[in-house]
Order: structure tokens, then sequence, then C-alpha cells
């Protein structure tokens, strides 16, 4: 990751406040201070938060640019990955205690240039390297631990164009726009 790492503490600040915050809006309540203390809490940065239930995914929303606060980020997508991931019904009150979240904090997206389907492949780094695909309007990601359920960059290419709204070989025919980043990722 080319930003500087967080500390244990402020992951561990960072998770605390997205579970109190889940808590809070479920309940009603009025959402828990940030207390943003350290530079890198207070720094713009792009999150994705995921929530897990059983290890089955169960909400992941997130941004690619930064643009607000790190806890603030993360205090938002805790709660848009529980209440409005439209992939899922809103996460009850009785769901919390079984549901795992996972935070990723992004790098900045960079261009990756290359010549053909082939050079393509070639240059994707898995398990590494979070993959924009941008078709016009349209637009993809998937985050590094995507590589871990599709470990091959053809399939990992393939489910991404589908995720995009596009035939899945679009890639290995049409020049698309593709961005790398990497991120910071802890959990629970």
């Amino acid at each position: 990751m080319d930003t500087d790492s967080l500390t244990s503490t402020e992951k561990e600040k960072l998770l605390k406040l997205a579970r109190r915050s889940l808590k809070a809006k479920l309940r009603g309540e009025k959402l828990p201070p940030l207390n943003a203390e350290t530079p890198l809490l207070q720094a713009d940065s792009a999150t994705f938060v995921t929530l897990s239930k059983k290890g089955r995914l169960r909400g992941c929303i997130g941004t690619l640019e930064a643009y607000r606060p790190l806890a603030e980020d993360v205090q938002e997508h805790a709660i848009a990955a529980a209440l409005n991931d439209p992939r899922f019904p809103p996460l009850k009150s009785d769901e919390l205690e079984e549901i795992e979240i996972e935070i990723s904090r992004l790098t900045a997206p960079t261009p990756l240039d290359y010549e053909n389907a082939d050079d393509l492949l070639a240059k994707l780094c898995p398990g590494i390297d979070g993959v924009i695909l941008k078709d016009g309007f349209k637009r993809a990601t998937y985050l590094p631990q995507v590589w871990d359920q599709l470990p091959n960059a053809e399939d990992f290419l393939d489910s991404l164009c589908q995720k995009m709204g596009l035939p899945e070989d679009t890639w290995r025919f049409k020049k698309l726009t593709v961005l790398i980043y990497q991120v910071e990722e802890f959990h629970e």
C-alpha cells in the first residue's frame, strides 16, 4: 500500500466505530462520536465496508475516491452496507451478533496501461490488485479479496465485465479503461 499504514489501535477503533454505528442505527439511537484523534483517522480516505454472516457476504458498500475523513467514511459505509446494499434486504437487529465486519482502506486508483488481452492478464497481480473496469459510463470494481473466490485472472475479468452489465468476454476484444488499487484490509 502506498499510504501510511494504520496502527493496530487505529484499526481497532475503526472496527469498534463501525459496530457501534450499526447498533445505534438499527436501534434508532444517535450515532456514536467519530473520535478521529489521529492524523490518519482525520485524513480523507476511500473505504469499503464488508459485512459477512456465517462466512457469506451480507453487504458491501464503499467508494473508490477519497473525499471525506477515514472515520466518517467507515461509519457511513458500515451503515450503508447494512441497510442499502441492493443485493440484500436491510440488516435486522437480531442479525447483528452474527455479523463480522471487514474494512478495506483503498489506495488511489491508478491507470493500468496495456496493449491487448494477453498483456492485461500479464500485468494484473492476483490477490494484490483491486481492479476497476470502465466502458463509457459503465464501471465496476472488485476488491483484491475477490481473487480468493476467482483466482484465475480470466474468470476474474469475465465476472467483472458481467458485474458491469457487459458480456463476460468484452475485455478480450475491446480495450476497456483499467485502473488498479491496493487495500489495507482488516476485520474483527
